[in-house]
């Protein structure tokens, strides 16, 4: 049967034929755009060697003109226009890094009505516009790449998409804000409580001046989103993603989980059940000896479960100029090796060439463990959380008291069997109306992420 010959090599002795670089367009010159556009300057050769062609920026757009042209040099045109560059006739393909999702997401499909693949790091515009987005690519026979909007320097959608694309996905699981884990690694090491360990991180430059994105944990529930429609086939679903951030926790709670052999990570869970899927981000305890509680400082890790694969393990640097711009250069570089490629042989965006909606669990239906300290008056609470809890239907593993310092409130820590967090719940507002408890009760899910 005749097919057309592929234009990457000539008609005579199948050799390489030389084709043209491939043209870039970017918004935004900030940590990331000036980390990409640093990388693939210095690694260009060894780049082209893997991409079978050159990859070179042609137009830059930003707010500060003089700033960039301090970055790129003679040879790329600038602009304060993003549209202009999204558009532009010799680009191929559109890198944005920019962030928002307002202007961002006009920039992104501008690019896709006019034939331009897109390579972006900008997971809330993914999260939040990805249907339209991906929509839009296929109707236009282009390419949305996003490596660098999940976990920076680790290569997880490609992991999900190609070298996991054999099995049937369990769940999720990781450590995938840089922010969160870099704070709650100083609050235990270094014994500050969250304000002190927050300044820290600003210091550093490891949270922005406004660091709720990340605090409060929609940071790492917009990479759940992505990361959950990779692994189950679903389309991106962000508004049912359950979220807690880390800002009510205290030094106690930290050395609560010391105490019962655990750490406290803020947790991005996404795993399968027969009646549906749990999409939560919250602070969760993990055995101490657990591989992603030695995840520290501001490194992201990632397991995933596949009925084949067993527990895959995923680790590296959470945050980072450089770190994202490798992300940002191995899709471009994926970019470049389309050619001559037809669309329906392409990986698709979101590793399923048909995507089902599948149900969502409410949160009162996710069944886990759970670690609760109940500030009581006297030693009799111990039996009055305990006796309680029983009634309640809430399975009780462990019950003890924390050791505390001269002149600290009572505390009970209690470590539960699997219970529901709807049973949880009503447990918790029982135990609040008892006149021996002392104050307002923390609770903090338990996650062993065995086989």
């Amino acid at each position: 049967m005749y097919r057309d010959p592929d234009p990457r090599f000539d008609s005579l002795g199948g050799h390489p034929v030389a084709l043209r670089p491939l043209r870039v367009g970017m918004i935004g010159m900030g940590t990331v755009g000036a980390g990409t556009f640093r990388v693939l300057a210095r690694n260009q050769a060894l780049i082209a060697a893997r991409a079978g062609r050159g990859i070179e920026v042609v137009a830059v757009a930003v707010r500060n003109l003089a700033r960039a042209a301090a970055i790129v040099g003679d040879g790329v045109a600038l602009t304060d226009d993003p549209m202009q560059v999204a558009t532009r006739p010799d680009v191929d393909v559109l890198v944005e890094v920019a962030g928002g999702t307002g202007p961002a997401r006009d920039w992104v499909l501008g690019a896709i009505t006019h034939g331009k693949h897109v390579v972006t790091a900008n997971k809330a515009l993914l999260a939040e516009h990805g249907t339209a987005i991906f929509a839009a690519a296929r109707q236009h026979g282009v390419v949305v790449a996003y490596e660098g909007a999940v976990a920076v320097s680790i290569p997880i959608v490609k992991a999900l998409r190609e070298g996991l694309t054999a099995n049937r996905i369990e769940w999720v699981a990781g450590i995938v804000n840089g922010t969160t884990n870099f704070i709650l690694s100083q609050m235990r090491g270094a014994g500050l409580d969250f304000a002190q360990a927050l300044v820290q991180a600003q210091a550093l430059g490891y949270a922005e001046a406004d660091p709720a994105f990340d605090i409060e944990g929609i940071d790492a529930a917009h990479k759940l989103a992505l990361l959950a429609a990779n692994a189950f086939g679903m389309p991106v679903n962000f508004a049912d993603v359950q979220v807690q951030g880390i800002t009510a926790l205290q030094p106690l709670d930290v050395a609560c989980a010391e105490q019962l052999g655990y750490r406290i990570k803020l947790l991005a869970v996404a795993r399968r059940h027969a009646d549906g899927i749990e999409l939560r981000v919250q602070p969760a305890l993990l055995p101490a000896t657990h591989l992603l509680a030695q995840v520290n400082g501001s490194m992201n890790g990632i397991l995933v479960q596949g009925d084949a694969s067993g527990v895959t393990m995923y680790y590296g640097a959470g945050a980072g100029s450089e770190q994202t711009a490798s992300a940002v250069i191995a899709d471009l570089v994926d970019v470049a090796r389309l050619e001559g490629t037809h669309a329906a042989q392409r990986v698709p965006h979101l590793g399923f060439h048909t995507l089902h909606p599948l149900p969502v669990l409410p949160h009162a239906a996710v069944c886990t463990q759970h670690c609760l300290r109940v500030p009581v008056h006297s030693h009799h609470g111990l039996t009055v959380v305990g006796a309680l809890l029983a009634r309640r239907g809430v399975p009780v593993k462990r019950l003890e008291w924390m050791a505390s310092s001269t002149g600290q409130a009572l505390q009970a820590l209690v470590l539960t069997g699997a219970a529901p967090q709807g049973t949880i719940d009503l447990a918790l507002q029982a135990l609040q109306g008892q006149p021996e408890v002392a104050g307002p009760c923390a609770q903090w899910r338990v996650e062993p992420l065995a086989d």
